[in-house]
Order: structure tokens, then sequence, then C-alpha cells
């Protein structure tokens, strides 16, 4: 868990609205729990895949007894605690979104070094995967997770018509130190011509060139440029690492994903825990995800 509470401030993407964001440390075996601060008495949204409750632009969660009362866009934040290692923390958040910041999950990290962590007297659980589990879209679009011996590996393929995207793939295992170094700080995209309409539609609204690449045919529209080779596809590998851990701990498994999303990691999970003989939990040495 974390040593120490931090709290920063920012705008959400489709709100545009200024939202208050602190993490809190948490006792061992409390999981990922968010907590709308801004509404009195507001009931825990565990962060776990069967209270997602849109994947539409991200994925958002609520509590089945108050559904209306939503966090969207936690991907990246859930990814930046994945990816450090964060099994217990407590997140208040001043609105129904979290603040996007730059639209990557390094400033997250940012913000769980500057609080520190501990370790807590208790085996960190793994979820083993144990069969192969498949789920598909539209397009060739699928996602899936295999047995693994070790660790959890993830590949991940997009196709995109502009230009400038293309064809991609990037795989990687997961480390704090991989994780860091190679996913954290690519940032979410969109094509320009599709940010009218979400405009027109009351969303994109906290958008910009700050926390967002945008594309136009061939063109990357940033002034300066991608932060790295292959950013797009390294993005939504990360928001998979997001995603994924919205089963409630790491999983021990292979997952490939090619053009998929928010929508089909949810439904990957879900199908998982459809069925018991496809999964286990298993404990592991504390430290074991943040070796390199």
């Amino acid at each position: 868990t974390l040593a120490h509470s931090i709290s920063c401030g920012g705008v959400g993407l489709h709100s545009g609205n200024k939202v208050h964001l602190t993490l809190r440390p948490a006792r061992a075996g409390h999981g990922i729990v968010f907590y709308r601060s801004d509404i009195e008495n507001a009931l825990p949204i565990p962060a776990r895949y069967d209270h997602v409750v849109d994947t539409r632009l991200s994925t958002v969660i609520a509590n089945p007894d108050a559904p209306d009362v939503r966090i969207a866009t936690i991907e990246h934040l859930m990814a930046a605690l994945h990816g450090c290692g964060i099994d217990n923390v407590v997140v208040e958040v001043g609105g129904p979104e979290i603040p996007i910041l730059d639209g990557s999950a390094a400033e997250f990290v940012f913000l769980i070094q500057c609080a520190g962590t501990t370790a807590e007297q208790e085996a960190r659980q793994r979820i083993e995967i144990l069969t192969r589990v498949r789920v598909e879209g539209e397009n060739g679009a699928f996602a899936e997770l295999r047995p693994s011996r070790r660790g959890l590996a993830r590949a991940m393929s997009i196709d995109f018509g502009a230009k400038a995207i293309g064809r991609q793939s990037y795989a990687m295992p997961l480390s704090e130190a991989r994780f860091r170094h190679d996913v954290a700080n690519c940032r979410t995209f969109i094509e320009r011509r599709d940010i009218k309409n979400l405009q027109d539609a009351g969303l994109a609204r906290g958008g910009s060139l700050d926390n967002a690449i945008v594309v136009d045919g061939s063109e990357i529209l940033n002034p300066a440029g991608l932060r790295r080779e292959g950013e797009f596809v390294r993005h939504k590998l990360m928001d998979a690492v997001g995603d994924l851990y919205l089963a409630g701990h790491t999983l021990q498994a292979g997952f490939m994903g090619h053009k998929s999303g928010h929508c089909l990691n949810n439904r990957l999970l879900r199908k998982v825990f459809a069925d018991d003989a496809n999964w286990r939990m298993i404990d592991e040495a504390p430290a074991r995800l943040n070796a390199a």
C-alpha cells in the first residue's frame, strides 16, 4: 500500500470540470476501493470487473446499490496502481471522473512514488489462469488469456485507417521497471474527425493537445510529436494493464489483444470468472511483481 496519503487536481477528460483526487493507504486485504468524496455518504465502489457499468469511451464503475453514482476514466490510474504493485488503496474522487492529467499513467506513477510504498505483512495473492479464454468483437478484434508458468505477459496489436497510426504491435512482461519505462507515459489518442462529434454529444470537453495525441490522416497535430515509437499501441497495452486489474488481483497469465479496448477487456474478465474451472487463487512473495 502507500506509505502516505497524496492528492492532486486536474480536469475530467469528458466533463471538462475540475476534479480533486486523493489516494490513501489501506490495510491488507482491503483492495482498491473508490469513493465519490463530493457526495455525502456515498457507497464505496470496489475496483472490480463486475462493477463496470460502461466501456464506450472509458472504463466506468459504480456500486450496484447506487448505479447512478459513477466514476469514469479509471483505467490510467488502475494501470499505475497495477504497474507499481499497489494492492490496497482508498481512492477519493471529488467528481464523476478521474482527472485526465497528461493523458497517460505517468503522473499517477509520479504520485505513487511521491507518496512512497510500504509492504504489508500478508502474502500477496495472484489469480492463475488455468485454461485459454477468448472473446471476440467486430472486424477481427479479440482478447484472450492463456495459462502461464510465471508472471503476466502482455501483447497488443492495433490497426487504424489513419496513416499516422496504421498497424502496430507491442509485447512485454509486466514488471514495475518495464511498465514505468516502456508504457506508463504513452498518451491516449483521437482522430481529429471524431472530436466534433464527441463535443456535440457533450463529451471530450476537457481534451486538449496537453492530454491527448490528435491525429489527422498522416499528421500528428501535437507540436512536440510523439513521446516514443509505437506510442499508440503502447497506450492500448497500458489501458489493458489497468482494465485487467479489475480482476481484483494480478493475473498469472499471458494476455493477447488485437484491436481490443475497454469493452473486450471487461468481457474477457466476465467470461473468465463465469466458470471456476478457468482460474484459481495462489499466494506469492509480496515483492514478486516488482522484479525487473
